[in-house]
Protein backbone atom coordinates (compact mmCIF):
# COMPACT_ATOMS: atom_id res chain seq x y z
CA UNK A 1 0.00 0.00 0.00
CA UNK A 2 2.89 2.34 0.78
CA UNK A 3 4.39 1.65 -2.64
CA UNK A 4 1.07 2.45 -4.20
CA UNK A 5 0.92 5.89 -2.44
CA UNK A 6 4.46 6.72 -3.48
CA UNK A 7 3.63 6.07 -7.11
CA UNK A 8 0.58 8.31 -6.85
CA UNK A 9 2.66 11.19 -5.46
CA UNK A 10 5.20 10.84 -8.28
CA UNK A 11 2.47 11.09 -10.82
CA UNK A 12 1.07 14.28 -9.23
CA UNK A 13 4.50 15.93 -9.09
CA UNK A 14 5.42 15.24 -12.73
CA UNK A 15 2.15 15.77 -14.53
CA UNK A 16 0.04 17.87 -12.25
CA UNK A 17 -2.99 16.03 -13.41
CA UNK A 18 -4.00 13.81 -10.54
CA UNK A 19 -7.32 12.60 -11.85
CA UNK A 20 -6.13 11.52 -15.32
CA UNK A 21 -3.07 9.73 -14.00
CA UNK A 22 -5.21 7.96 -11.41
CA UNK A 23 -7.51 6.50 -14.09
CA UNK A 24 -4.66 5.25 -16.30
CA UNK A 25 -1.65 4.25 -14.21
CA UNK A 26 -3.47 2.85 -11.22
CA UNK A 27 -5.09 0.24 -13.41
CA UNK A 28 -1.71 -0.67 -14.95
CA UNK A 29 -0.03 -0.94 -11.58
CA UNK A 30 -2.87 -3.01 -10.15
CA UNK A 31 -2.62 -5.53 -13.01
CA UNK A 32 1.11 -5.68 -12.45
CA UNK A 33 0.77 -6.57 -8.80
CA UNK A 34 -2.00 -9.08 -9.49
CA UNK A 35 0.29 -10.85 -11.91
CA UNK A 36 2.92 -10.96 -9.21
CA UNK A 37 0.65 -13.01 -6.96
CA UNK A 38 0.26 -15.87 -9.47
CA UNK A 39 2.24 -19.04 -8.89
CA UNK A 40 3.59 -21.51 -11.43
CA UNK A 41 2.48 -25.18 -11.06
CA UNK A 42 4.83 -27.33 -9.02
CA UNK A 43 6.54 -30.13 -10.91
CA UNK A 44 5.92 -33.48 -9.13
CA UNK A 45 8.31 -36.35 -9.88
CA UNK A 46 7.14 -39.86 -8.99
CA UNK A 47 10.01 -41.95 -7.50
CA UNK A 48 11.02 -44.96 -9.54
CA UNK A 49 9.09 -48.15 -8.71
CA UNK A 50 6.54 -46.35 -6.50
CA UNK A 51 2.88 -46.15 -7.68
CA UNK A 52 1.49 -42.64 -7.86
CA UNK A 53 -1.60 -40.88 -9.13
CA UNK A 54 -1.01 -38.84 -12.25
CA UNK A 55 -2.73 -35.45 -12.63
CA UNK A 56 -3.63 -33.90 -15.97
CA UNK A 57 -2.30 -30.46 -14.92
CA UNK A 58 1.17 -31.58 -13.85
CA UNK A 59 4.08 -32.57 -16.10
CA UNK A 60 4.13 -36.38 -16.48
CA UNK A 61 7.18 -38.51 -15.87
CA UNK A 62 7.72 -42.26 -16.09
CA UNK A 63 9.65 -44.04 -13.35
CA UNK A 64 12.68 -44.06 -15.65
CA UNK A 65 12.55 -40.29 -16.13
CA UNK A 66 11.06 -40.08 -19.66
CA UNK A 67 8.27 -37.62 -20.28
CA UNK A 68 4.76 -38.94 -21.05
CA UNK A 69 3.21 -36.92 -23.84
CA UNK A 70 -0.06 -38.79 -24.52
CA UNK A 71 -2.93 -40.41 -22.64
CA UNK A 72 -1.84 -43.81 -23.94
CA UNK A 73 1.56 -43.30 -22.31
CA UNK A 74 -0.16 -42.37 -19.04
CA UNK A 75 -2.11 -45.66 -19.05
CA UNK A 76 1.01 -47.60 -19.92
CA UNK A 77 2.87 -45.97 -17.05
CA UNK A 78 0.12 -46.93 -14.64
CA UNK A 79 0.46 -50.54 -15.74
CA UNK A 80 4.22 -50.45 -15.34
CA UNK A 81 3.86 -49.21 -11.79
CA UNK A 82 1.81 -52.29 -10.68
CA UNK A 83 3.65 -55.37 -9.52
CA UNK A 84 3.50 -58.20 -12.07
CA UNK A 85 3.10 -61.92 -11.27
CA UNK A 86 6.45 -63.61 -10.94
CA UNK A 87 6.97 -67.14 -12.18
CA UNK A 88 9.14 -69.64 -10.37
CA UNK A 89 10.06 -73.26 -10.93
CA UNK A 90 9.64 -76.61 -9.18
CA UNK A 91 11.56 -79.44 -10.84
CA UNK A 92 11.54 -77.71 -14.25
CA UNK A 93 7.85 -76.81 -13.95
CA UNK A 94 6.99 -73.12 -13.95
CA UNK A 95 4.29 -71.95 -11.56
CA UNK A 96 2.68 -68.68 -10.54
CA UNK A 97 1.97 -67.17 -7.15
CA UNK A 98 -1.65 -66.14 -6.69
CA UNK A 99 -2.09 -62.51 -5.69
CA UNK A 100 -4.81 -61.39 -3.26
CA UNK A 101 -8.17 -61.27 -5.01
CA UNK A 102 -7.17 -63.65 -7.81
CA UNK A 103 -10.41 -64.35 -9.71
CA UNK A 104 -9.25 -67.83 -10.69
CA UNK A 105 -9.85 -68.97 -7.12
CA UNK A 106 -13.53 -68.06 -7.49
CA UNK A 107 -13.93 -70.69 -10.20
CA UNK A 108 -13.42 -73.39 -7.60
CA UNK A 109 -16.67 -72.51 -5.87
CA UNK A 110 -18.57 -72.23 -9.16
CA UNK A 111 -17.43 -75.64 -10.34
CA UNK A 112 -17.95 -77.28 -6.96
CA UNK A 113 -21.48 -75.99 -6.30
CA UNK A 114 -23.10 -75.46 -9.69
CA UNK A 115 -24.08 -78.42 -11.86
CA UNK A 116 -25.12 -76.04 -14.63
CA UNK A 117 -21.72 -74.35 -14.58
CA UNK A 118 -19.93 -77.72 -14.75
CA UNK A 119 -22.00 -78.86 -17.71
CA UNK A 120 -21.79 -75.52 -19.53
CA UNK A 121 -18.03 -75.05 -19.05
CA UNK A 122 -17.18 -78.73 -19.41
CA UNK A 123 -15.07 -78.79 -16.24
CA UNK A 124 -14.83 -80.90 -13.08
CA UNK A 125 -13.14 -80.24 -9.75
CA UNK A 126 -10.96 -82.83 -7.99
CA UNK A 127 -9.42 -82.36 -4.56
CA UNK A 128 -6.75 -84.51 -2.99
CA UNK A 129 -3.76 -86.47 -4.28
CA UNK A 130 -5.59 -89.77 -4.79
CA UNK A 131 -8.42 -88.43 -6.96
CA UNK A 132 -6.07 -86.32 -9.06
CA UNK A 133 -3.68 -89.23 -9.61
CA UNK A 134 -6.56 -91.52 -10.62
CA UNK A 135 -7.74 -88.95 -13.14
CA UNK A 136 -4.24 -88.47 -14.56
CA UNK A 137 -3.72 -92.23 -14.86
CA UNK A 138 -7.01 -92.51 -16.76
CA UNK A 139 -5.90 -89.87 -19.25
CA UNK A 140 -7.98 -86.91 -18.02
CA UNK A 141 -6.66 -83.50 -19.10
CA UNK A 142 -5.73 -81.07 -16.27
CA UNK A 143 -6.22 -77.34 -16.79
CA UNK A 144 -5.29 -75.70 -13.47
CA UNK A 145 -3.65 -77.06 -10.32
CA UNK A 146 -3.74 -75.07 -7.07
CA UNK A 147 -1.24 -76.19 -4.41
CA UNK A 148 -0.09 -74.84 -1.06
CA UNK A 149 3.48 -76.18 -0.85
CA UNK A 150 6.04 -77.66 -3.23
CA UNK A 151 5.88 -80.99 -1.40
CA UNK A 152 2.15 -81.26 -2.16
CA UNK A 153 2.83 -80.72 -5.85
CA UNK A 154 5.66 -83.26 -5.93
CA UNK A 155 3.22 -85.95 -4.72
CA UNK A 156 1.61 -85.80 -8.19
CA UNK A 157 3.11 -87.17 -11.43
CA UNK A 158 4.78 -83.96 -12.62
CA UNK A 159 5.36 -85.22 -16.15
CA UNK A 160 1.57 -85.19 -16.70
CA UNK A 161 1.18 -81.58 -15.50
CA UNK A 162 3.30 -79.81 -18.10
CA UNK A 163 0.32 -78.46 -20.02
CA UNK A 164 -1.54 -77.30 -16.91
CA UNK A 165 -1.35 -73.91 -15.24
CA UNK A 166 0.23 -74.33 -11.81
CA UNK A 167 -0.74 -71.76 -9.18
CA UNK A 168 0.68 -71.60 -5.68
CA UNK A 169 -1.74 -70.25 -3.08
CA UNK A 170 -1.66 -69.83 0.65
CA UNK A 171 -2.95 -72.69 2.75
CA UNK A 172 -5.48 -70.31 4.31
CA UNK A 173 -6.97 -69.65 0.88
CA UNK A 174 -7.32 -73.37 0.18
CA UNK A 175 -9.16 -73.76 3.50
CA UNK A 176 -11.59 -71.05 2.43
CA UNK A 177 -12.36 -72.60 -0.98
CA UNK A 178 -12.12 -76.26 0.02
CA UNK A 179 -15.21 -78.32 0.84
CA UNK A 180 -13.29 -80.58 3.26
CA UNK A 181 -12.82 -80.18 6.98
CA UNK A 182 -9.11 -80.98 6.60
CA UNK A 183 -7.94 -79.87 3.13
CA UNK A 184 -5.14 -81.85 1.51
CA UNK A 185 -3.45 -78.80 0.02
CA UNK A 186 -4.00 -79.55 -3.67
CA UNK A 187 -7.02 -78.89 -5.91
CA UNK A 188 -7.21 -79.39 -9.68
CA UNK A 189 -9.61 -78.36 -12.44
CA UNK A 190 -9.95 -80.91 -15.26
CA UNK A 191 -11.72 -80.95 -18.57
CA UNK A 192 -14.86 -83.06 -18.26
CA UNK A 193 -13.71 -86.51 -19.42
CA UNK A 194 -15.48 -88.97 -21.66
CA UNK A 195 -15.79 -92.21 -19.65
CA UNK A 196 -15.91 -94.34 -22.79
CA UNK A 197 -12.35 -93.30 -23.66
CA UNK A 198 -10.82 -94.57 -20.41
CA UNK A 199 -8.45 -97.51 -20.87
CA UNK A 200 -10.06 -100.80 -19.80
CA UNK A 201 -7.58 -102.44 -17.45
CA UNK A 202 -10.12 -104.20 -15.19
CA UNK A 203 -11.26 -107.81 -15.18
CA UNK A 204 -15.04 -107.44 -15.47
CA UNK A 205 -18.09 -109.68 -15.38
CA UNK A 206 -21.18 -109.30 -17.62
CA UNK A 207 -23.05 -107.31 -14.99
CA UNK A 208 -24.36 -103.74 -15.29
CA UNK A 209 -25.69 -101.42 -12.59
CA UNK A 210 -28.63 -99.11 -13.30
CA UNK A 211 -29.16 -96.30 -10.77
CA UNK A 212 -32.76 -95.11 -10.84
CA UNK A 213 -33.46 -91.72 -9.20
CA UNK A 214 -30.64 -91.89 -6.66
CA UNK A 215 -30.72 -88.43 -5.08
CA UNK A 216 -28.26 -88.80 -2.20
CA UNK A 217 -24.64 -88.03 -3.23
CA UNK A 218 -23.13 -90.31 -0.60
CA UNK A 219 -25.30 -93.25 -1.67
CA UNK A 220 -24.50 -92.78 -5.34
CA UNK A 221 -20.77 -92.51 -4.71
CA UNK A 222 -20.79 -95.66 -2.57
CA UNK A 223 -22.73 -97.56 -5.23
CA UNK A 224 -20.19 -96.54 -7.87
CA UNK A 225 -17.38 -97.71 -5.62
CA UNK A 226 -19.10 -101.07 -5.10
CA UNK A 227 -19.71 -101.46 -8.83
CA UNK A 228 -16.03 -100.89 -9.56
CA UNK A 229 -14.98 -103.32 -6.81
CA UNK A 230 -17.38 -106.01 -8.06
CA UNK A 231 -16.02 -105.70 -11.60
CA UNK A 232 -19.18 -104.41 -13.24
CA UNK A 233 -19.06 -103.74 -16.94
CA UNK A 234 -20.64 -100.26 -16.70
CA UNK A 235 -23.02 -98.05 -14.70
CA UNK A 236 -26.08 -96.35 -16.21
CA UNK A 237 -27.79 -93.41 -14.49
CA UNK A 238 -31.29 -92.14 -15.15
CA UNK A 239 -32.07 -88.43 -15.51
CA UNK A 240 -33.39 -88.19 -11.95
CA UNK A 241 -30.04 -89.04 -10.34
CA UNK A 242 -27.77 -86.53 -8.66
CA UNK A 243 -24.87 -85.22 -10.75
CA UNK A 244 -22.20 -87.89 -10.92
CA UNK A 245 -19.42 -85.21 -10.89
CA UNK A 246 -20.57 -83.52 -7.69
CA UNK A 247 -17.70 -83.27 -5.15
CA UNK A 248 -19.50 -85.41 -2.54
CA UNK A 249 -20.12 -88.14 -5.11
CA UNK A 250 -16.47 -88.01 -6.17
CA UNK A 251 -15.22 -88.38 -2.61
CA UNK A 252 -17.58 -91.26 -1.80
CA UNK A 253 -16.69 -93.10 -5.04
CA UNK A 254 -12.95 -93.05 -4.22
CA UNK A 255 -11.81 -92.95 -7.85
CA UNK A 256 -14.48 -95.27 -9.30
CA UNK A 257 -15.28 -92.58 -11.91
CA UNK A 258 -12.01 -93.42 -13.65
CA UNK A 259 -12.18 -97.21 -13.35
CA UNK A 260 -15.37 -98.07 -15.25
CA UNK A 261 -17.67 -96.37 -17.78
CA UNK A 262 -20.38 -94.24 -16.11
CA UNK A 263 -23.11 -92.92 -18.40
CA UNK A 264 -25.27 -90.21 -16.74
CA UNK A 265 -28.65 -88.62 -17.52
CA UNK A 266 -30.10 -91.39 -19.68
CA UNK A 267 -33.73 -91.85 -20.61
CA UNK A 268 -35.20 -95.33 -20.31
CA UNK A 269 -35.27 -95.68 -24.08
CA UNK A 270 -31.53 -95.01 -24.15
CA UNK A 271 -30.93 -97.50 -21.33
CA UNK A 272 -32.88 -100.20 -23.14
CA UNK A 273 -30.99 -99.55 -26.37
CA UNK A 274 -27.63 -99.87 -24.61
CA UNK A 275 -28.49 -103.25 -23.07
CA UNK A 276 -27.88 -106.29 -25.20
CA UNK A 277 -30.70 -108.60 -26.25
CA UNK A 278 -29.37 -111.50 -24.17
CA UNK A 279 -29.23 -109.40 -20.99
CA UNK A 280 -31.77 -109.89 -18.20
CA UNK A 281 -32.88 -106.95 -16.03
CA UNK A 282 -33.46 -107.60 -12.32
CA UNK A 283 -34.93 -105.21 -9.74
CA UNK A 284 -33.97 -104.79 -6.10
CA UNK A 285 -36.99 -105.01 -3.77
CA UNK A 286 -37.41 -104.57 -0.03
CA UNK A 287 -41.13 -103.83 0.21
CA UNK A 288 -42.31 -107.34 1.07
CA UNK A 289 -42.10 -106.79 4.83
CA UNK A 290 -41.31 -109.23 7.64
CA UNK A 291 -44.31 -111.48 6.95
CA UNK A 292 -43.32 -111.96 3.31
CA UNK A 293 -39.73 -112.43 4.46
CA UNK A 294 -40.74 -115.52 6.45
CA UNK A 295 -42.81 -116.84 3.53
CA UNK A 296 -39.93 -116.44 1.10
CA UNK A 297 -37.53 -118.03 3.54
CA UNK A 298 -39.87 -121.04 3.64
CA UNK A 299 -40.13 -121.04 -0.15
CA UNK A 300 -43.90 -120.60 -0.20
CA UNK A 301 -43.87 -117.21 -1.90
CA UNK A 302 -40.83 -117.41 -4.14
CA UNK A 303 -42.90 -116.75 -7.27
CA UNK A 304 -45.32 -114.17 -5.96
CA UNK A 305 -46.31 -111.70 -8.72
CA UNK A 306 -45.86 -108.03 -7.96
CA UNK A 307 -47.13 -104.62 -8.89
CA UNK A 308 -45.22 -101.54 -10.01
CA UNK A 309 -45.34 -100.10 -6.50
CA UNK A 310 -43.73 -103.13 -4.90
CA UNK A 311 -40.22 -102.24 -6.03
CA UNK A 312 -37.45 -100.18 -4.52
CA UNK A 313 -35.53 -99.90 -1.28
CA UNK A 314 -38.24 -98.13 0.68
CA UNK A 315 -39.21 -98.32 4.31
CA UNK A 316 -41.52 -101.18 5.34
CA UNK A 317 -42.87 -99.12 8.24
CA UNK A 318 -45.05 -96.05 7.58
CA UNK A 319 -44.22 -93.16 5.23
CA UNK A 320 -46.66 -94.57 2.70
CA UNK A 321 -48.53 -91.31 2.25
CA UNK A 322 -45.56 -89.74 0.46
CA UNK A 323 -45.05 -92.65 -1.92
CA UNK A 324 -46.46 -92.49 -5.44
CA UNK A 325 -47.41 -95.82 -6.96
CA UNK A 326 -49.04 -96.80 -10.22
CA UNK A 327 -51.90 -98.98 -9.00
CA UNK A 328 -53.66 -101.53 -11.15
CA UNK A 329 -56.14 -104.31 -10.58
CA UNK A 330 -54.26 -107.54 -9.89
CA UNK A 331 -57.49 -109.55 -10.41
CA UNK A 332 -57.88 -108.43 -14.01
CA UNK A 333 -57.68 -110.97 -16.82
CA UNK A 334 -54.39 -109.64 -18.10
CA UNK A 335 -55.77 -106.66 -19.98
CA UNK A 336 -52.99 -104.45 -18.52
CA UNK A 337 -50.34 -107.13 -18.73
CA UNK A 338 -48.60 -105.32 -21.55
CA UNK A 339 -48.20 -102.11 -19.54
CA UNK A 340 -47.71 -103.67 -16.09
CA UNK A 341 -46.07 -107.07 -16.56
CA UNK A 342 -45.83 -109.44 -13.64
CA UNK A 343 -42.35 -109.92 -12.17
CA UNK A 344 -41.62 -112.97 -10.01
CA UNK A 345 -39.72 -112.71 -6.73
CA UNK A 346 -36.50 -114.43 -5.73
CA UNK A 347 -34.25 -114.39 -2.72
CA UNK A 348 -30.95 -112.69 -3.41
CA UNK A 349 -28.90 -115.89 -3.01
CA UNK A 350 -30.99 -117.93 -5.47
CA UNK A 351 -29.80 -118.44 -9.04
CA UNK A 352 -30.77 -115.24 -10.80
CA UNK A 353 -27.45 -114.27 -12.46
CA UNK A 354 -26.99 -117.20 -14.87
CA UNK A 355 -26.76 -115.00 -17.97
CA UNK A 356 -25.49 -111.42 -18.55
CA UNK A 357 -27.58 -109.28 -16.21
CA UNK A 358 -28.40 -105.71 -15.21
CA UNK A 359 -29.38 -104.76 -11.68
CA UNK A 360 -31.69 -101.77 -11.07
CA UNK A 361 -31.41 -100.00 -7.69
CA UNK A 362 -34.02 -97.34 -6.90
CA UNK A 363 -34.07 -94.48 -4.45
CA UNK A 364 -35.07 -95.05 -0.85
CA UNK A 365 -38.13 -92.79 -1.01
CA UNK A 366 -40.04 -93.76 -4.15
CA UNK A 367 -38.30 -96.96 -5.24
CA UNK A 368 -37.69 -97.82 -8.87
CA UNK A 369 -39.62 -96.38 -11.77
CA UNK A 370 -42.50 -98.21 -13.51
CA UNK A 371 -40.33 -98.20 -16.63
CA UNK A 372 -37.82 -100.41 -14.82
CA UNK A 373 -40.61 -102.82 -13.91
CA UNK A 374 -41.73 -103.06 -17.53
CA UNK A 375 -38.16 -103.66 -18.67
CA UNK A 376 -37.67 -106.40 -16.08
CA UNK A 377 -40.87 -108.12 -17.16
CA UNK A 378 -39.94 -107.77 -20.80
CA UNK A 379 -36.54 -109.43 -20.33
CA UNK A 380 -37.75 -112.16 -17.94
CA UNK A 381 -36.06 -110.71 -14.86
CA UNK A 382 -36.91 -111.01 -11.17
CA UNK A 383 -37.37 -108.79 -8.17
CA UNK A 384 -34.61 -109.65 -5.69
CA UNK A 385 -35.34 -109.62 -2.01
CA UNK A 386 -32.90 -109.56 0.94
CA UNK A 387 -34.73 -110.88 4.04
CA UNK A 388 -34.23 -108.94 7.26
CA UNK A 389 -35.44 -109.59 10.78
CA UNK A 390 -38.88 -108.27 11.83
CA UNK A 391 -39.33 -104.70 13.09
CA UNK A 392 -36.21 -103.48 11.26
CA UNK A 393 -36.41 -100.85 8.58
CA UNK A 394 -35.19 -101.57 5.04
CA UNK A 395 -31.56 -101.51 4.04
CA UNK A 396 -29.77 -98.49 2.68
CA UNK A 397 -29.70 -98.35 -1.13
CA UNK A 398 -25.92 -98.46 -1.30
CA UNK A 399 -25.76 -101.36 1.18
CA UNK A 400 -28.35 -103.34 -0.78
CA UNK A 401 -26.50 -102.65 -4.03
CA UNK A 402 -23.23 -103.98 -2.58
CA UNK A 403 -24.88 -107.23 -1.38
CA UNK A 404 -26.62 -107.87 -4.70
CA UNK A 405 -23.67 -106.90 -6.89
CA UNK A 406 -21.22 -109.21 -5.15
CA UNK A 407 -23.78 -112.02 -5.11
CA UNK A 408 -24.34 -111.50 -8.83
CA UNK A 409 -20.59 -111.56 -9.40
CA UNK A 410 -20.28 -114.84 -7.46
CA UNK A 411 -23.05 -116.49 -9.46
CA UNK A 412 -21.71 -115.29 -12.81
CA UNK A 413 -18.17 -116.45 -12.07
CA UNK A 414 -19.47 -119.80 -10.87
CA UNK A 415 -21.50 -120.16 -14.04
CA UNK A 416 -18.52 -119.22 -16.23
CA UNK A 417 -16.30 -121.75 -14.46
CA UNK A 418 -18.84 -124.54 -14.90
CA UNK A 419 -19.20 -123.74 -18.60
CA UNK A 420 -15.42 -123.72 -18.97
CA UNK A 421 -15.13 -127.12 -17.29
CA UNK A 422 -17.84 -128.61 -19.46
CA UNK A 423 -16.16 -127.34 -22.59
CA UNK A 424 -12.85 -128.75 -21.43
CA UNK A 425 -14.34 -132.22 -20.81
CA UNK A 426 -16.32 -132.30 -24.04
Amino acid sequence: MAAYMRSVRRIIDFKGQFSAARRTDIAVESRRYVRGLRRKPVRVIVPEGEPGKVSKETPQFQPGGQNIRSKTDVKAAAQVVHVTVTKEQIDDLRYERALPGDKRLGRLVSIARSRTFREHQGKILLEGRRLICDALDAGAVPQMVFFSTADRLRELPLDKLRRATLIKVKNEDIKVWSDLVTPQGVIAIFSRPDPLTFPDRRPSVPLSLVCDNIRDPGNLGTMLRCAAAAGCRDVLLTKGCVDVWEPKVLRAAMGAHFRLPILPSLAWNDIESRLTEALTVHIADSSCGSHASQEMADGSASHKPSRAGDFGWVSTRGKTKNMRYEEYDSDSDGEDEEHHPRVDSKLYHENWAQTPAALVIGGETHGVSPEAVRLAGKTGGHRLFIPIVPNVDSLNSAMAASILLFEGRRQLLQRMQSVSRSQRWS
